[in-house]
């Protein structure tokens, strides 16, 4: 393969790298965690929580099960996101240090 093939064939791998990054981060993740919901697009800029309506705060016991579900669902959804991640742009691996 020439020099130009090679240029042209790694342009088009880094668009390509370029498209699959910004499919993931325009991904929207969702994870649950009773009472919470939440959802986190691939970029890990917007987070929305939701917190189901029928979940009652009567004493810190229940407080604290719903820290614990809001921590649960944030780490869910960032392990979703870097699985996502992981595995869409493994093979792009090779390019990362050539650009």
């Amino acid at each position: 393969m020439n020099q130009q093939a090679m240029l042209r064939k790694m342009r088009q791998l880094q668009k390509e790298m370029l498209e699959t990054q910004k499919q993931i981060e325009e991904t929207l993740f969702t994870a649950t965690c009773f009472p919470v919901t939440g959802e986190m697009y691939g970029s890990r800029k917007d987070f929305k929580v939701i917190v189901d309506k029928s979940f009652v705060i009567e004493d810190e016991d229940d407080r604290e099960t719903l820290e614990d579900a809001i921590a649960s669902v944030v780490n869910k959804l960032l392990a979703d996101i870097d699985k996502m991640t992981e595995e869409k742009m493994s093979k792009y691996q090779a390019l990362t240090g050539l650009f």
